[in-house]
């Protein structure tokens, strides 16, 4: 096999114990594994999390679809779920996320023709302006909710806006605010002792750990080892709480060979050689996720050394700088994102010099590549 994900099983679970030692026993814990569990392969994650987790989250149907191949467990559809999706994932069990009474009609109506409770929870928009019913509609949308007998409310959740890159939690506490008066809403109207839930990785670190405000913590980019933000990581990270990145993407070596000075290297000529360089060709590129931005910028590990990327990436491949390589042969092990011997190549960086954030950096690997657990 040329190019693969390999998935850490000891640091998933040493994710997954780090942030279940540091929120309330009592607090529930759901495994975002939404986007192919952010690139890292969605079903070998789920398999190695199905005893340990308390719910699994996904975005839409098709993922519910391949989630239920190997977990029996509690699964929040957090996308939208088309009117032709809804019996399909009623039968898979799947809660589904409502903020609209039409939507909630037609759940009941194919609940109830599948004799059938269907159980969801409620999305608030507290200070987002996404999806969810706004604040000020809660009293209705509350009220208008008790007509259907065949649907259950099971929680109420929200989401943060401005959290992970800021030290001003101002909007942070106004949206907290204004879900904690929407849970009052929805309690007065009779929906009382639910679930709740607000915070995701980054919002479990700020807020969850003294203040406990949600009965249920959604842990997805911390899950796979990696920070919401740099911000985050330099006032969380300690002895006891520290994260281990969970995927290492390897490729190997399709070619080596010795070019000239003054040979153009890829297309559109971006790179010419100003002496006789000995080039190593890597067959991934940008249709693999690795990104394009990554062209003459870029770096790969090759005999735990750092190889300069020289000219374009390209569809399925882009070629490395390996002159300063003894012995470096065809096949040779690449690393283009993780450790090699003692050397590491990160999410971080790759989205720093490609101008995104860690999250899409991994979130855009192909799913076509395996996923392999160690």
């Amino acid at each position: 096999m040329l190019s693969y994900i390999e998935i850490s099983k000891e640091n998933l679970l040493h994710n997954f114990g780090v942030i279940r030692n540091y929120i309330n026993p009592e607090t529930k814990i759901i495994c975002v594994i939404k986007a192919n569990a952010y690139g890292h392969g969605q079903n070998e994650v789920a398999q190695v999390l199905e005893n340990y987790t308390d719910y699994f989250q996904v975005d839409d149907v098709q993922e519910l679809k391949l989630l239920r191949e190997v977990s029996q467990k509690s699964i929040l559809v957090l996308g939208y779920v088309a009117n032709g999706e809804i019996e399909d994932a009623l039968k898979l069990n799947g809660i589904l996320a409502v903020y609209d009474l039409e939507q909630v009609r037609e759940i009941n109506e194919i609940a109830k023709n599948l004799n059938k409770i269907a159980i969801v929870h409620i999305k608030i928009d507290a200070y987002l302006g996404r999806q969810g019913v706004l604040v000020g509609d809660a009293q209705s949308f509350a009220q208008g909710l008790q007509e259907f007998g065949n649907v259950k409310v099971d929680g109420i959740y929200s989401h943060f806006a401005n959290i992970e890159d800021t030290g001003d939690f101002s909007h942070a506490q106004k949206q907290i605010d204004a879900y904690r008066e929407t849970l009052k809403i929805f309690a007065s109207v009779g929906f009382k002792d639910i679930k709740s839930h607000i915070s995701s990785t980054a919002g479990t670190l700020v807020y969850e750990k003294n203040q406990g405000n949600s009965s249920l913590i959604r842990f997805g980019i911390g899950l796979y080892g990696l920070w919401p933000s740099e911000e985050l990581k330099k006032k969380f990270e300690k002895d006891d709480f520290k994260l281990k990145p969970v995927a290492r993407w390897v490729t190997h070596i399709a070619q080596v060979k010795t070019l000239p000075a003054n040979y153009s290297i890829g297309y559109g000529l971006t790179y010419i050689t100003t002496r006789e360089t000995k080039v190593a060709v890597i067959p991934q590129g940008y249709s693999d996720g690795y990104d394009r931005g990554l062209s003459n910028i870029g770096e790969v590990l090759i005999k735990g050394t750092r190889c300069k990327i020289l000219g374009r990436v390209a569809m399925n491949m882009f070629v490395a700088d390996v002159s300063h390589l003894d012995d470096v042969t065809a096949e040779e092990e690449v690393v283009l994102l993780g450790k090699q011997g003692e050397a590491e190549i990160t999410a971080e960086e790759i989205a720093k010099k490609t101008g995104t954030i860690n999250y899409e950096v991994v979130a855009r690997i192909s799913a076509l590549l395996p996923r392999i657990i160690l």
